[in-house]
């Protein structure tokens, strides 16, 4: 390869695919601890690391000047990776914790779960709830909704169990969806759904006493995961099957 004082980047292959790698002026990769900057793209603003011995020099091809790349900022790294996925691990838990605190809900208030599962996006689409009264009665049900999307069903789920608590009685509502929780209680600016947003939002304004609060799915919390499986039990034999609404 020529060489030049100013030409830091080489034409590599990463594993089999064409990168840009940090080069020194004699061609070989310019690596810091076994590690060695490289770019997918000149241009896409991500500076990425390869261990040298993954990179292979394309050869006959010139090194290029240092203008050749823009100034990016270094790419997550797996190891920053796995920290955020453990701190979401971590926030799960604490949710998943607060939800079955002592207290998290009044005694005289029913506690709710309601949730959804599609079968594509839009797709075959179902509900479940379960539904425990202040004297730890227990309802649960399912519902068919038909060709819908994963937050429709999620929103109706919530819609059910507003239709089926008697009039006067509190409930805490417990969801996994954070786009229920966002355009019925946060304000979120909804562009599809929005009847049945605005039908859910008048149903809950005519109860006292509604608390709809996270909790996170597939975290071990029993009632949510119950609910889940009512959902999809719902899309598998598109089938409805929904607890009568108490009469006392």
């Amino acid at each position: 390869m020529p060489y030049s004082p100013c030409v830091p980047w080489a034409r590599a292959l990463l594993r089999g695919q064409k990168v840009l790698a940090k080069a020194r002026p004699d061609g070989t990769f310019d690596a810091v601890g076994g590690r060695v900057e490289v770019r997918y793209k000149p241009n896409d603003g991500r500076a990425y690391q390869a261990a040298a011995r993954n990179l292979e020099l394309i050869a006959g091809e010139a090194l290029l000047p240092d203008d050749a790349c823009a100034p990016a900022e270094a790419a997550p790294s797996k190891d920053n990776k796995e920290a955020k996925a453990d701190r979401s691990t971590e926030r799960k838990a604490t949710a998943a914790a607060a939800a079955l605190a002592p207290g998290a809900v009044p005694a005289h208030a029913w506690t709710v779960y309601a949730d959804g599962a599609c079968s594509g996006n839009p797709g075959p689409a179902g509900l479940g709830i379960v539904l425990v009264a202040p004297n730890g009665t227990v309802a649960e049900g399912f519902e068919y909704l038909g060709v819908a999307t994963n937050n429709v069903a999620e929103l109706t789920g919530i819609l059910r169990a507003a239709e089926i608590v008697p009039d006067g009685e509190a409930a805490v509502v417990h969801t996994d969806s954070q786009y229920a929780i966002g355009v019925l209680t946060k304000g979120w600016k909804a562009k599809a759904n929005q009847e049945l947003i605005a039908g859910i939002k008048v149903a809950l304004a005519r109860r006292s006493g509604w608390r709809i609060v996270y909790v996170p799915g597939h975290s071990g919390v029993p009632l949510n995961e119950r609910a889940d499986e009512l959902a999809r039990e719902a899309v598998r034999t598109r089938a409805s099957r929904l607890p009568a609404r108490p009469t006392s």
